[in-house]
């Protein structure tokens, strides 16, 4: 069954797309506290919890935001939204920060709010808890993007009906190097997009194109 790309975000190069149009542009990029967070604050969430993610949940957490806000996730049931993401540093922003508390040993004070963050998968859960998705969900790391890994194993779950939709895609940060992009996957013949947005084939050459967006 042919499985079509539906929405995607794009976050990098301080520019973030939404179904190939500009939405956010940054030309000086200092840190990427400064740039997530003036990109928080033009899309006015109001989600306080945002402020005490590490920085990995909080670059998946906008990325899922632009992507759910464009598209219509009240379409979905709970648990018929599946969570797929990659990336190649796992949580090794954050790791960094809580080796760095715990070095020097007369001063030990790990700190439990940077602690919790160090894994990955914990960006899913951020998405999870505020869109209240309970579908099937994995983060998978890889030394690069590998769009046959992610093709293969969303199709498995569309295939097998473990979800009627996926959000997939790829968030890495390490310092002020980061780049995000995801997409919504659904069946054809259930496709529900309604945001005027030409859906893409979900393909190994799409998720490479939406990637190098910029």
């Amino acid at each position: 069954m042919e499985k079509l790309i539906t929405a995607y975000t794009y976050i990098g190069e301080g520019k973030v797309f939404a179904n190939k149009r500009l939405i956010f542009y940054q030309e000086k990029i200092a840190t990427f506290a400064e740039f997530i967070k003036a990109l928080y604050k033009q899309e006015q969430i109001a989600y306080p919890k945002f402020y005490k993610m590490d920085s990995l949940s909080k670059l998946g957490f906008m990325c899922a935001e632009l992507l759910l806000r464009y598209e219509n996730p009240g379409i979905f049931k709970p648990g018929s939204l599946a969570v797929v993401l990659a990336n190649s540093s796992s949580s090794l922003d954050t790791d960094l920060l809580h080796q760095e508390s715990i070095r020097n040993r007369s001063a030990y004070f790990p700190s439990p709010s940077v602690f919790v963050y160090t894994l990955a998968n914990i960006v899913i859960g951020e998405i999870c808890i505020r869109h209240g998705l309970k579908g099937e969900n994995a983060f998978l790391v890889s030394e690069k993007f590998n769009p046959s890994t992610l093709k293969d194993y969303v199709s498995e779950i569309l295939d097998n009906h473990r979800a009627e939709a996926c959000i997939c895609g790829w968030v890495e940060i390490l310092g002020n190097n980061f780049k995000a992009v995801m997409a919504l996957v659904e069946n054809e013949s259930t496709a529900t997009w309604i945001n005027g947005f030409k859906p893409m084939p979900f393909t190994e050459a799409s998720l490479n194109e939406i990637i190098k967006v910029n």
